[in-house]
């Protein structure tokens, strides 16, 4: 089962400005194929069919663990797609017939304005929904850790991309903070083959060859030491992550399990946008009905 805690695994910036196309090329990081859903439903899948859990606990333990924070990346990309559609507002009146959002297709995001009210969705930077079949689970243990450690660094190089498209604060932050947790997810599927195989995957990394600490962004939470630390995410089970999450990290500093999840930031609360009906054309009707219905329920 899952328990949710109602912040972001990392305090996000309010963007100044509305950046529809730094959303468009955030959407690839949540429903492309190497996005964060991806990433999120293969490790899901591979836990809940693993076969003799016992015998192989550490690895269980492993895929287990990462899945579970992948459910907070997904809500981070989330997150900053939302901060980058902060303030998309209407140029014009609907009751006087004007196309008040034509705007929202310079920036490809037909679906995300018709569909969603300008908020994060289900698909990729071109609206193409995320996929069931991008789910990988044949199985084999070495075959399933060896398709995770090429998904990592598949995601990572989709980061660097665009990365290269945007300054957008938020998408930066967002970015910074998974270059290092991707790197940290790369490296111990690396551990697990070569605990599996003896095959030295680490010598491998990073993938692209560009480091993390190259990276502005990134190199804060790097120089925090977030590069070296698996998070547990749960009260006590997985404690077998310590058989493969140990050993020093190729800086040179050894490795750490850290119990329970990173403190996190505050969930930002984006104002609706009246005109496309998110909460509502007149949204100040949904908070009087709320408020009746607050006092129903015994509120003061």
């Amino acid at each position: 089962m899952f328990m949710r805690i109602d912040r972001l695994q990392v305090e996000m910036p309010v963007p100044k400005d509305p950046d529809p196309t730094a959303a468009a090329a955030v959407q690839e990081l949540m429903g492309g194929r190497f996005g964060e859903m991806s990433t999120l439903m293969n490790y899901m899948f591979q836990s809940m069919n693993f076969r003799n859990k016992e015998k192989l606990k550490p690895y269980y333990a492993l895929i287990s663990n990462i899945c579970t924070e992948e459910l907070g990346h997904v809500e981070l990309i989330a997150a900053t797609v939302n901060g980058c559609l902060s303030g998309v507002g209407s140029t014009g009146d609907i009751t006087q017939g004007d196309a008040g959002f034509a705007h929202m297709k310079e920036a490809g995001l037909l679906g995300q304005f018709i569909n969603f009210g300008a908020q994060a969705m289900p698909t990729d930077s071109r609206g193409e929904g995320w996929h069931g079949s991008y789910v990988f689970n044949s199985g084999n243990l070495i075959l399933d850790l060896l398709h995770n450690f090429f998904l990592e660094n598949g995601a990572r190089t989709a980061k660097l991309r665009v990365y290269q498209m945007t300054d957008n604060p938020a998408a930066r932050q967002m970015l910074g903070y998974l270059f290092t947790r991707g790197g940290v997810h790369a490296h111990a599927y690396a551990l697990a083959l070569e605990k599996l195989t003896g095959v030295e995957m680490r010598k491998m990394l990073p993938i692209p060859a560009v480091e993390d600490i190259q990276l502005p962004e990134s190199r804060k939470f790097m120089e925090e030491g977030w590069h070296r630390r698996l998070y547990r995410f749960s009260p006590g089970d997985y404690k077998d992550i310590a058989e493969i999450w140990t050993g020093n990290h190729m800086d040179g500093q050894p490795l750490e399990v850290v119990d329970g999840p990173p403190q996190g930031g505050d969930m930002n609360d984006y104002e609706g946008i009246s005109e496309a009906f998110t909460p509502e054309y007149h949204p100040e009707e949904i908070f009087e009905m709320a408020q009746k219905l607050y006092k129903q329920a015994g509120g003061v």
